[in-house]
């Protein structure tokens, strides 16, 4: 056997769908890692997270998923966590008490106040979702003005360089704009957005023609 197709087997696989939030801070955190990866997606609106065959990699039915030598590790967040800790990077997951729980604190807000504000925003404009367009966009800037308030001073969400907190909230509060959630009125916030997009192995998060961005 080709040593280089064994190679190939054994890397990382991240299933992910290029327009989704959850599965960009995956996709930009095993970047930032520098860890070899393959990139699979998941057809969303043919339902390919629907099948049996991706339901055994998460019952949920949702991307992304990890799937790291046979070690599958589903939620976006999770993913984070579990990339921090298996690269033995306690920078971007402080291992102090204080640290840590800051880190909590903001991964903690990546899956509720951002998912339901500026994510459920998005989802309106680019997926065609149900919500409620003038409650998660008002949602979306009470969020944005506690994060103006919390980087207004400081580069990063937690101590002084970039941790996972900083990957989760990064990639839906980039694409506000596509829910109809205008940045224009929070500097720090657009400061941080930068500071992330200027890190070594950065990668974007596809832009969409909407909302305020069409």
């Amino acid at each position: 056997m080709d040593p280089s197709e064994t190679s190939r087997d054994l890397e990382m696989k991240l299933y992910h769908h290029p327009l989704s939030g959850h599965a960009h801070r995956a996709r930009l955190f095993v970047s930032l890692l520098g860890l070899p990866h393959e990139l699979v997606e998941v057809d969303l609106k043919a339902g390919e997270h629907k099948t049996p065959e991706f339901l055994k990699l998460n019952s949920f039915g949702q991307v992304p998923v990890l799937d790291d030598d046979g070690i599958v590790i589903a939620d976006s967040n999770a993913i984070l966590v579990y990339l921090a800790r298996k690269a033995g990077r306690t920078d971007w997951l402080p291992e102090d008490p204080s640290g840590a729980a800051g880190v909590q604190r903001w991964l903690s807000a990546a899956a509720g106040e951002v998912a339901y504000g500026p994510a459920a925003a998005r989802l309106i404009t680019v997926f065609g979702a149900k919500f409620n367009a003038e409650e998660v966009i008002a949602r979306a800037h009470v969020f944005l003005k506690r994060l103006e308030n919390q980087l207004t001073g400081q580069d990063w969400l937690v101590g002084g360089r970039p941790t996972i907190a900083d990957v989760a909230i990064y990639s839906y509060v980039a694409r506000a704009p596509e829910g109809n959630v205008d940045l224009s009125g929070y500097p720090a916030v657009n400061a941080f957005l930068r500071r992330i997009e200027e890190l070594p192995g950065f990668v974007p998060f596809a832009r969409t023609p909407a909302g305020l961005a069409a």
